[in-house]
């Protein structure tokens, strides 16, 4: 790509290089017509540097997609390897060890929490491909997103701390109902919480609201981790973006997870805000109409 762009800029020099001097050479041969031909040639020359600069606009932007892309790879295989190698080891020690009962159920636990969490990030690359294809038609039923939200803090609650903490902390109204599809809004709770949980230190609490307010449904995740500059506000949710690169980044995460936040809300005609927690974090603040 740099070499492309080396490329691109030698022939736009060239080419201004060359219209100067046939402009030139033309006002010196015809002065009488100067007028004319410095007005075709200034006409030429706009049209020519709009040109460039939308094609470096586009070169630029595929440069971008090609480096997100790559960091994509990255962290999927990171991803990947994580969980399987955890789950070969554990696996691996109950057959080779002779473990009491509780101790075994408790290796089983731990694999299938990592199974979970692989079969999440499959079904987010799976749906974020379909979003992007234009080929999930997001069917649409009434049920109920108390239970929905209830039960998936309860499956993503972790503890990180020796004193066994609770780190999602949940107040869900009850009996709230809402029309949608289902399996994405799932997809739209797990990524918003997982995310919160991902960016905080151990042992520091996330908040999980679902409420009704002014004839309006809100869910609201809100962590005290590391933050969102303002800068990067208005870029979390396009598709593999993620803040610095995957050589030096310590989360994991495909870059996937808040794109599809974004378009499955904006097919349930429902928003989103990202706003500073206080004193630290970010709140995810998701409004159903």
């Amino acid at each position: 790509m740099k070499r492309s762009l080396v490329i691109f800029y030698a022939i736009i020099t060239y080419a201004v290089a060359e219209l100067i001097w046939w402009g030139y050479m033309l006002v010196k041969l015809q002065p009488e017509r100067s007028g004319m031909i410095m007005g075709e040639g200034c006409m030429f020359v706009g049209v020519f540097f709009l040109g460039a600069f939308y094609l470096h606009k586009s070169m630029n932007r595929e440069r971008k997609l090609q480096e997100q892309k790559k960091n994509f790879l990255l962290s999927v295989t990171h991803e990947l390897k994580s969980p399987l190698a955890s789950i070969k080891l554990l696996l691996q020690t109950i057959q080779k060890r002779d473990l009491t009962k509780a101790q075994v159920l408790d290796f089983i636990d731990k694999s299938l929490n990592d199974i979970e969490r692989l079969d999440d990030m499959v079904e987010n690359m799976l749906l974020a491909s379909k979003i992007e294809n234009r080929s999930y038609t997001f069917p649409k039923a009434s049920f109920n997103l108390s239970n929905l939200v209830d039960n998936i803090v309860n499956r993503l609650q972790i503890s990180k701390c020796d004193c066994n903490q609770q780190i999602i902390n949940a107040e869900i109204e009850p009996k709230i109902e809402i029309t949608g599809d289902k399996f994405a809004l799932t997809s739209v709770v797990t990524n918003l919480i997982e995310n919160a949980v991902k960016y905080s230190k151990p042992c520091q609490s996330v908040d999980v609201r679902l409420y009704r307010s002014e004839g309006q449904i809100l869910f609201e995740v809100a962590d005290n981790g590391i933050g969102i500059a303002d800068i990067e506000k208005a870029r979390i949710f396009d598709r593999f973006y993620r803040v610095g690169s995957e050589e030096t980044r310590n989360t994991k995460g495909t870059g996937l997870g808040l794109y599809i936040v974004k378009q499955v809300l904006d097919k349930h005609q429902a928003s989103i805000k990202v706003k500073d927690n206080n004193p630290s974090g970010s709140i995810f603040e998701v409004t159903f109409a």
